[in-house]
């Protein structure tokens, strides 16, 4: 027992003993050193002229500004194409350093019932503009998550507050949004940032951080973005954390993207009529480069549109390609549906030939 308690008071010492350096530490030293900045946050546009790849909306959202007025407004289209950043640009733009008490931010996805709109939405809504602004604005991030019980009352809050307040809706499917909301809302369409916008926007990043990149490595990122900034700015910084000079390797490595033309190798031979040779081609996909299934299917049908088939087998092979990513996203198993999907295209060479 008296061992016990000796180690117990050691243990007990020796732990006052750590946290007392901690705080020397601090005081001194002023705490640890803080890791390296998130690029998408470091580089995020905070004036309209900052937005990238959306010349037409940015020009129309910036007479706005020149009248300090502003309707509600609904920005509509995939991730990471400057939704976000234009709605934040438009209040620092508005409001100048007082943006942060005029604005605030909401994620529809993780407060999306009837009381977010009752509760935090009204409360913001009904109180005073400061520093002389004539409104403030509530931005709702991911508005198609919001239940229509919740947009039914989002509609009435609109309608309610309208001298005081204006509401920047985003979504990624405008058709989620009920009617009654879309017609109170001027709506903007953000489309998928075009290739030489990303690989703009990309080599202004990599000229800023110091890094070295190949114009393969620029291809690569163009790739596996899909129109999408953040995943591009995202493959960058992770890319530039195992590699001095960026390639195309390093790039599809670490995104766990297979190459385009390892894909269009998989449809060619699978078309040949060789199944067992595909199939060692997906197995290499998926087990030794870790790939997942819906990846693979997304790639595919990409590569189908540079592969040189008859019309009429083109339509007959992305049906399937629709039906087997349907059944991946309702959870079938990944690895039967890919050897179907490629059973299929096998089975189509062999009938044209």
């Amino acid at each position: 027992m008296r061992e016990f308690l000796l180690i117990f008071y050691i243990y007990e010492n020796l732990k006052n003993y750590i946290f007392l350096l901690l705080q020397i530490s601090i005081l001194l030293f002023g705490g640890f050193e803080i890791k390296e900045e998130i690029w998408i946050e470091k580089y995020r546009p905070f004036k309209l002229d900052d937005v990238v790849g959306q010349n037409e909306t940015v020009e129309r959202l910036k007479s706005y500004i020149k009248t300090r007025n502003l309707p509600h407004l609904l920005f509509s289209g995939p991730p990471g194409v400057g939704k976000t950043a234009t709605a934040v640009s438009i209040a620092r733009e508005l409001f100048g350093d007082s943006w942060r008490e005029n604005f605030t931010e909401l994620n529809a996805s993780d407060e999306r019932g009837i009381d977010v709109v009752r509760t935090k939405i009204k409360n913001f809504a009904k109180t005073t503009p400061i520093g002389g602004a004539d409104f403030k604005i509530i931005f709702l991030d991911e508005a198609d998550a919001l239940t229509s019980d919740a947009q039914s009352a989002l509609r009435r809050t609109m309608e309610r507050y309208t001298n005081n307040c204006r509401f920047i809706l985003s979504c990624n499917y405008s058709s989620k949004i009920i009617e009654p909301i879309q017609s109170r809302c001027a709506v903007y369409r953000f489309r998928p940032l075009s290739d030489e916008a990303v690989a703009e926007r990309v080599l202004f990043v990599a000229e800023n951080e110091g890094l070295d990149i190949a114009d393969d490595g620029v291809d690569a990122i163009r790739y596996v973005a899909q129109g999408d900034m953040r995943k591009a700015i995202n493959a960058l910084q992770a890319a530039a954390l195992i590699a001095d000079t960026i390639h195309q390797e390093a790039i599809y490595k670490i995104t766990a993207t297979a190459r385009p033309e390892q894909i269009k190798e998989l449809i060619e031979t699978a078309l040949d009529g060789n199944f067992t040779a595909s199939r060692k081609h997906l197995d290499s996909m998926l087990l030794e480069q870790g790939l997942s299934g819906e990846d693979v299917v997304g790639q595919i049908y990409r590569a189908m549109f540079d592969i040189e088939i008859p019309q009429r087998k083109m339509v007959e092979l992305i049906d399937i390609i629709g039906e087997i990513d349907f059944r991946l996203t309702e959870g079938a198993n990944e690895r039967i549906q890919l050897e179907s999907l490629l059973a299929h295209f096998a089975l189509s060479g062999k009938e044209s030939n």
